[in-house]
């Protein structure tokens, strides 16, 4: 409401009670500027509501740190009353007892410390909110999990980094380990099946004996799904084919065995009749002018071909087309020489005038 005058009337409730709230706040951040910074206060022009909204949460947070920093004070208090107390309880045992119970004694303040320790411990943790007695809790796990003796957030940090690297590093090698076996146990399965193809039959397989039996027996009737399961219970059988292949192709090395000297002889008497060119160095040096100087001449008739493009093949053709071309020519000329001698007639001064133009 710092838009309005001091004095200006509101008839609206709403508007009074906005009014009475921001009135509220603003004695509630003066009484805690005057606090703080006593004889100072907000200029006038910064009563606004922006203002009024960050001295408040300012205000908030300030009076929440102060509250914090009064129970540590009360707690350290405490504390230290306590351990006073017990010194000078412990100097008064210290005072009555004898000199020969100084072992019990000894005993005596180290139990009394122990308490002492126990007792601060038990009302840090005490005073520990949710938040951090959960977080104590997970730092104290994972320093036993770690086996860290002096647990830091960033030591406990390092050792959780290199356990999550050394856990994926595993997991890794174990996905690898086990498609490698997948690939050894396929390989195993394919030379397994490859060894059962290729093994030799056996000459006293039951197969054959029963084979045998049931040829006597008229009444057997020979089963078709059962002859893969024979073949490879009886190992590996080559193609039929195979012999008439074998037989096929030692044939032909037969024959091309007995052709051989016939060409040998053949190439022998090609050689002797067509000599063989044996080129010297100053031979090649003479053909590659020669070669290069039929190049020039045959680039010098290109350009001179090249003069007589566009012209018919016919040579009289040819002829009364040049003949044309010439006429064209002449008739250019004389157009130019005409036109020549009217600009010079043009520019030329006369006799009793000036220039004309």
């Amino acid at each position: 409401m710092a838009h309005l005058p001091p004095n200006a009337a509101i008839f609206s409730p709403s508007v009074a009670r906005a009014a009475a709230s921001a009135a509220k706040d603003w004695s509630y951040i003066d009484a805690w500027l005057h606090r703080k910074f006593p004889g100072r206060g907000p200029p006038p022009f910064e009563r606004n509501a922006d203002t009024l909204r960050v001295l408040l949460a300012l205000a908030s947070a300030n009076e929440a740190a102060d509250e914090e920093r009064t129970l540590i004070a009360r707690l350290e208090a405490e504390t230290l009353t306590q351990l006073r107390a017990h010194e000078q309880s412990l100097a008064q045992q210290e005072n009555q007892t004898d000199n020969n119970n100084d072992n019990d004694n000894d005993d005596d303040n180290t139990i009394t410390i122990d308490s002492a320790r126990e007792a601060i411990l038990a009302s840090l943790e005490t005073s520990l909110t949710r938040d951090g007695q959960t977080a104590l809790t997970a730092m104290a796990a994972l320093a036993l999990q770690t086996a860290t003796p002096l647990p830091t957030p960033a030591a406990l940090a390092s050792s959780l980094l290199a356990l999550s690297t050394e856990a994926h590093t595993l997991d890794q090698t174990a996905a690898r380990i086990q498609t490698l076996t997948a690939y050894l146990a396929a390989e195993t399965a394919a030379t397994a099946k490859l060894s059962a193809e290729l093994r030799p039959p056996s000459p006293h397989h039951p197969h054959h004996h029963r084979h045998n039996d049931d040829d006597d027996d008229p009444s057997h009737s020979e089963d078709p799904t059962s002859a893969p399961a024979a073949a490879a219970a009886g190992g590996y059988h080559p193609p039929p084919s195979l012999s008439l292949t074998n037989l096929s192709t030692q044939r032909r090395i037969k024959t091309l065995a007995a052709r051989l000297p016939e060409q040998r002889d053949k190439a022998a008497s090609l050689a002797r009749s067509v000599p063989l060119p044996s080129p010297t160095v100053p031979q090649l040096a003479r053909e590659e002018e020669a070669y290069l100087s039929l190049l020039a001449h045959k680039r010098a008739l290109d350009a001179q071909v090249r003069a007589f493009e566009g012209l018919p093949p016919d040579a009289e053709q040819a002829r009364q087309e040049l003949e044309g071309l010439r006429e064209e020519l002449t008739r250019l000329a004389g157009r130019r020489d005409e036109v020549f001698e009217g600009l010079v007639e043009r520019e030329t001064p006369r006799k009793g005038g000036g220039v004309r133009r």
